[in-house]
């Protein structure tokens, strides 16, 4: 089996030694770089402890006929594009457990037609983690509220939604709310 645990582990920034300490249980990074380079045989197992720590599906660390990988052909930076030092490949993007999605169907604010935004649901206790970031609430009736979460007091929340001239919206005690983690945009 050929396998692209280094490919992945590299996309992501890893080190043999950050994989090793996310294994669950954790394991060397020798270990790690025994399986990257198949001197020691990928179980099942390896795989799916690898995934995890990757935060990848197991899938995505086999080398599939039928998958055509994405070669990175060039870094982009402020001096501009630049080739690899060595070669990589992009990963797909992969939802977490409890992502949702906005298609949007005609622009508003930083969104245009065609966006797909990700966001990653969050119970009430976490829901300091989405200041100042775009947020889905749910409301009554089955609609929602999209917006810059801006305040938090005391079980209400402050959102300005988005577009021009917007007055900010406070919503009491909402169930959850999604905070904006991926934009998905065709060129």
């Amino acid at each position: 089996m050929i396998t692209r645990i280094r490919e992945v582990r590299r996309a992501r920034k890893m080190t043999l030694q950050d994989v090793a300490d996310r294994c669950v249980p954790p394991t060397t990074p020798q270990t790690i770089g025994r399986l990257e380079t198949g001197t020691r045989t990928v179980s099942v197992g390896w795989l799916n402890r690898i995934a995890k720590a990757l935060n990848v599906e197991a899938s995505d660390l086999v080398q599939l006929p039928e998958r055509e990988d994405i070669p990175v052909a060039a870094l982009l930076d402020n001096d501009g594009a630049h080739a690899p030092r060595r070669e990589g490949v992009a990963l797909p993007p992969q939802p977490e457990a409890g992502t949702v999605a906005i298609s949007v169907v005609g622009g508003i604010g930083d969104y245009r037609a065609g966006d797909d935004v990700w966001l990653r649901r969050l119970a009430p206790s976490d829901f300091g983690q989405a200041m100042n970031r775009d947020v889905l609430l749910p409301r009554p009736a089955g609609r929602y509220l999209f917006g810059r979460l801006i305040n938090r007091e005391e079980g209400k929340l402050h959102v300005l939604p988005l577009g021009t001239g917007q007055r900010q919206l406070v919503l009491a005690d909402p169930p959850w709310l999604g905070m904006a983690v991926r934009l998905i945009r065709p060129l």
